[in-house]
C-alpha cells in the first residue's frame, strides 16, 4: 500500500470537509481547536494548494455586516478528496509495513 499523498495538514483540513462543506472560517476554527497555529496565508496557500491539486473546491459567498459587504470563501471536498482521505485511513488503519528495519 502506497505512503498517502495528504500530509497532516491537508488530511486534518479535507477530512473535516467531508463532514460537510464549510466556510475558510470554519476550517481555521477546526485546525485551531486541533492545536494548528498558522496565519492567514499560510492557510489560504494550503487551501490553493488543495484546489489546484482537484481535492477541494472553493467559492466565494457575499454578506452584508453592519453595512459593509464581506466577500467569504467557502470549500467543499471533491471525489479525488475523499479518495485521498479513505486511502490515509486505510493507511494508517494498516499500520506501517514490515520493512525489517526493527530488527536492525
Amino acid at each position: 500500500m502506497p505512503i498517502p499523498r495528504l500530509t497532516h495538514l491537508q488530511y486534518l483540513v479535507v477530512s473535516s470537509l467531508a463532514r460537510r462543506a464549510a466556510s475558510g472560517r470554519v476550517v481555521r476554527d477546526h485546525l485551531r481547536a486541533a492545536g494548528v497555529r498558522q496565519s492567514g496565508p499560510a492557510f489560504y496557500q494550503l487551501m490553493a494548494g488543495l484546489e489546484d491539486g482537484g481535492l477541494v473546491s472553493g467559492w466565494y459567498e457575499q454578506q452584508v455586516v453592519d453595512g459593509q459587504i464581506i466577500r467569504e470563501r467557502h470549500y467543499k471536498i471533491l471525489a479525488a478528496g475523499l479518495r485521498a482521505v479513505d486511502e490515509s485511513r486505510a493507511f494508517y488503519r494498516r499500520g506501517a509495513p514490515r520493512t525489517g528495519l526493527a530488527n536492525a
